[in-house]
């Protein structure tokens, strides 16, 4: 990936892609790069479309906001469908296969990856999906150290270390053993 990375996590509100979004930029910031992060959602609590866009480079940002995603993160259809025109032309698409049936139809390295069945099947909890994105994220982009990640998400939530802990590595098995993509 070139100097300046931008990456959108977009689904619907509730799944945690705001905090995922923040998360991977101040792990971004740990790791000694430059990031920006904002973020977008619907007047829903939850339910309505929600993203997060990570910017990360080397040098100075000079536009905090994702004009070509080299990252697509679709944790909807809905999503799927209203982000997939921003993804780079070989960019990369992560698809959580298990809330998304469709075959992609645009030019990426797809990863289809079931984050929500992961979620609740191995860690017992859908709500640490996004954490399962991120672990997946890390694996894929290597933006960011495995252990910078972990760091981020312990100060984050501090409390559920050991869930989390587990969430982040089923994300990196995940894409370690993706038959998909």
């Amino acid at each position: 990936m070139s100097n300046r990375v931008e990456l959108r996590f977009s689904g619907t509100g509730g799944q945690g892609l705001i905090t995922a979004g923040i998360i991977f930029a101040e792990a971004a910031i740990n790791a000694g790069k430059n990031a920006v992060q904002s973020q977008s959602y619907g007047p829903e609590a939850r339910g309505g479309a929600s993203k997060a866009e990570v910017i990360i480079s080397d040098g100075e940002i000079d536009y905090p906001k994702v004009t070509k995603a080299d990252l697509l993160l679709a944790m909807s259809e809905e999503a799927y469908n209203k982000y997939k025109g921003d993804l780079k032309k070989g960019g990369i698409l992560v698809m959580d296969s298990s809330l998304i049936n469709k075959e992609p139809d645009i030019d990426a390295k797809v990863y289809k990856i079931p984050i929500t069945k992961l979620a609740q099947e191995e860690v017992g909890k859908t709500i640490v999906a996004n954490i399962v994105a991120l672990g997946a994220i890390t694996a894929i982009t290597k933006l960011v150290p495995k252990e910078i990640i972990e760091e981020a998400v312990f100060n984050r939530f501090p409390k559920a270390k050991e869930l989390n802990k587990k969430a982040l590595n089923i994300g990196f098995e995940a894409v370690s053993r993706c038959k998909e993509c």
